[in-house]
């Protein structure tokens, strides 16, 4: 037991490099050197070689260890949400304390994915005469999901490069990268459908005021005589407006596909929650009930609603979504179906065509649902065509995106 122990701290002592060594043996011969053979010269060697170890041995406490810092985020918005394919400026201020001459500083910063993912970024700078430098780098294009800066690593080296001294410098910093969203004019085809059901225009509110009172909200240019509050006008000292009910219309779902097997690369799954996500803040400039139905590692499930805090709660499951399921889709809207009511709208997201979606659409037409198909593809598919017509005769709505630029044109009213 004992000589194990003894092992042990033997093997805790810290190794000294061949550079300690090599300084250490010259120290000492030239030590050797004027004692033997005495002289001016031995003298002058053994004091430079004094000189320089005194300086290299000060290089332990050159304060690289004690550095200070501040990190700031150039282009980053105050809610600390940055979209999807853009790039972050990063600066970095260093403080270091200590006189011991120090010819640069190596500064490695890292960030890291909520998947895991780290990226590393290196670079050189040359402190100033009060030891401060200031360092910037820009990230590439990044992708959604949540970011963290880890540890900052700075390290030095005397102007021989025979020691290296380093120290770590927290500088914590998260931030989100929401999914990469392009705004939508208008939906023709979800308004037609909306005007059929409920045998009226659709108002660009998506819904027709009732005659029931709800409130007073502020008066808006364009208000008509007929909906001044008088009272509330003439109580406050500004213009208020009657603020109306609006008709309940059917429930509509946005369905993202996450099966794995669904997807070629990751680029078109991000291309699918970005869809997804348009379509949701378009739901949510024009007052629209959206629901959602995301099934993968994760069961997630959101009652159609309308207002901010629906609109956020489907937003931060945008930024964390993945590619992870492994149940196919029509697996998953049969285990959903059962809370939609006869007359909602459903719009399947997903690069599945073809006979593998038939079944999925006629079984929705027999629960009187109806379905839309939002078509991730590609200009590959030589029957992109012939599947949209399909769809068309059989009273479907379809459209195909290749890229999100295309969803705006294609939701205008172009879709086969």
């Amino acid at each position: 037991m004992m000589r194990e122990s003894i092992v042990q701290k033997l093997t805790e002592i810290p190794r000294l490099s061949k550079q300690f060594w090599a300084v250490l043996i010259s120290l000492f011969g030239s030590l050797g050197f004027l004692l033997f053979q005495g002289g001016k010269l031995a003298l002058m060697l053994f004091v430079i070689i004094l000189i320089l170890s005194i300086y290299l041995l000060l290089g332990q406490w050159s304060g690289i260890k004690r550095t200070q810092g501040v990190r700031q985020l150039q282009n980053m918005e105050h809610s600390g949400l940055l979209e999807a394919g853009t790039t972050l400026a990063v600066s970095i201020r260093l403080q270091i304390p200590g006189f011991w001459p120090m010819p640069y500083v190596f500064v490695k910063d890292r960030l890291f994915h909520k998947n895991g993912r780290e990226l590393v970024f290196e670079t050189t700078i040359v402190p100033d005469w009060r030891r401060r430098g200031d360092l910037e780098f820009r990230t590439p294009p990044l992708r959604r999901g949540a970011y963290s800066f880890g540890a900052t690593e700075c390290v030095t080296e005397d102007i021989f490069g025979l020691f290296e001294h380093s120290g770590m410098l927290e500088l914590p910093h998260s931030f989100v990268v929401v999914p990469q969203t392009i705004p939508i004019r208008d939906w023709h085809q979800f308004h037609q459908m909306m005007k059929g059901t409920n045998h009226h225009s659709s108002t660009t509110r998506a819904t027709r005021e009732t005659t029931q009172i709800n409130g007073v909200r502020e008066y808006m240019y364009g208000d008509r005589l007929s909906r001044i509050h008088w009272n509330a006008t003439a109580k406050t000292g500004t213009w208020k407006s009657k603020e109306f009910e609006r008709e309940s219309l059917p429930k509509s779902y946005l369905v993202l596909d996450r099966q794995s097997s669904a997807f070629k690369d990751a680029e078109q799954f991000e291309l699918a929650v970005s869809i997804a996500a348009s379509l949701s803040q378009y739901g949510i400039s024009r007052n629209l009930a959206l629901g959602l139905i995301s099934t993968g590692s994760d069961d997630v499930y959101f009652e159609p609603r309308n207002g901010q805090n629906q609109f956020k709660a489907v937003q931060q499951h945008f930024i964390h979504v993945e590619a992870d399921g492994v149940h196919p889709l029509r697996q998953v809207l049969r285990e959903k179906a059962q809370n939609m009511v006869p007359g909602s709208f459903v719009v399947l997201i997903t690069p599945h065509y073809g006979e593998q979606l038939l079944p999925i659409f006629s079984w929705l037409k027999q629960l009187q649902l109806n379905p839309c198909h939002l078509w991730i593809s590609t200009d590959l598919e030589a029957d992109k065509d012939m599947w949209l017509r399909q769809l068309h005769s059989l009273g479907i709505t379809g459209y195909a995106v290749g890229s999100l630029q295309e969803l705006p044109a294609a939701l205008g009213g172009r879709s086969g």
